[in-house]
C-alpha cells in the first residue's frame, strides 16, 4: 500500500467514525455539525505549522514567516468563529445556556458529554499523520509556499462548510440522524479525499 494510500484510508476511517457514534453510541445531531465545524479549526492550526516549517533553517524567513502566519491566525481564526456561531444558532438549541460564553471550555465539556470527544482525537490523529507523513517525512516542505498555504485552507473548507450546513439541515429535516449524517459523511468523505489526493499528487509532480 503506498504512502497516499495509507494516509487516505485513515481519512476515511476517521471521517466514517461518527457513523459508528450515531449507531452504537446514539450521538445527536448538534454534537457531530459542531465536530465537522471542529475539523476546520484542526485544519487550520495545522496550516500554521506547515507555514512555520518553510525553510527551517533560514534565520531571514522567520521574521516574514511568523508575520504571515500571526496575519493567518487572526483571518482564519475570525472566518471560523463566525461560521461557528452560525452552526451554534442554527443547530444548538438545548446545548447553549442563556447569557452562556462560547468557550474552549464549553467546547471541551460539549464533546465530552456528547461522548464526541473520541471523534475529535480521531480527526487531530488523522491531519496530524498526513502533516508528518507527507508534509515532513515526504518533504513536501521544500515545495511549499507561504501564498499557497494562505490560500489553501479557505478553498477546501468553504466547500465543507457547504457540506456541513446541507448536510446537518438534511439530518435535521427527517428526524433521524441516519440517513442525513450518512449523506453528510459520504459527502465530506468524497470532497476531503479530492483534495487530499490533488494536494500530494501536486506536492510529489513539483517534488519530480
Amino acid at each position: 500500500m503506498s504512502r497516499l494510500t495509507t494516509s487516505a484510508a485513515v481519512l476515511i476511517a476517521a471521517n466514517s467514525f461518527p457513523l459508528y457514534g450515531v449507531a452504537v453510541l446514539d450521538w445527536e445531531v448538534f454534537p457531530l455539525v459542531l465536530l465537522f465545524w471542529l475539523e476546520n479549526v484542526i485544519i487550520g492550526c495545522f496550516n500554521v505549522f506547515k507555514m512555520l516549517l518553510i525553510g527551517p533553517y533560514d534565520a531571514v524567513r522567520w521574521i516574514g514567516k511568523m508575520f504571515m502566519a500571526a496575519f493567518f491566525v487572526v483571518h482564519y481564526g475570525g472566518f471560523a468563529a463566525i461560521h461557528g456561531m452560525f452552526v451554534v444558532l442554527l443547530f444548538g438549541s438545548g446545548y447553549v445556556s442563556p447569557g452562556e460564553s462560547l468557550s474552549m471550555e464549553w467546547l471541551a465539556d460539549t464533546l465530552s458529554q456528547s461522548g464526541t470527544v473520541w471523534a475529535a482525537i480521531a480527526l487531530v490523529l488523522s491531519h496530524g499523520f498526513s502533516f508528518l507523513w507527507h508534509y515532513v517525512g515526504q518533504g513536501e516542505y521544500r515545495q511549499a509556499t507561504i501564498e499557497r498555504l494562505m490560500m489553501q485552507p479557505y478553498a477546501r473548507v468553504a466547500v465543507l462548510h457547504m457540506a456541513i450546513i446541507g448536510g446537518g439541515m438534511l439530518v435535521m429535516a427527517l428526524g433521524t440522524p441516519v440517513a442525513g449524517l450518512v449523506l453528510l459523511v459520504v459527502l465530506k468523505v468524497g470532497l476531503d479525499l479530492r483534495a487530499h489526493m490533488q494536494e500530494h499528487r501536486k506536492a510529489q509532480s513539483i517534488e519530480r
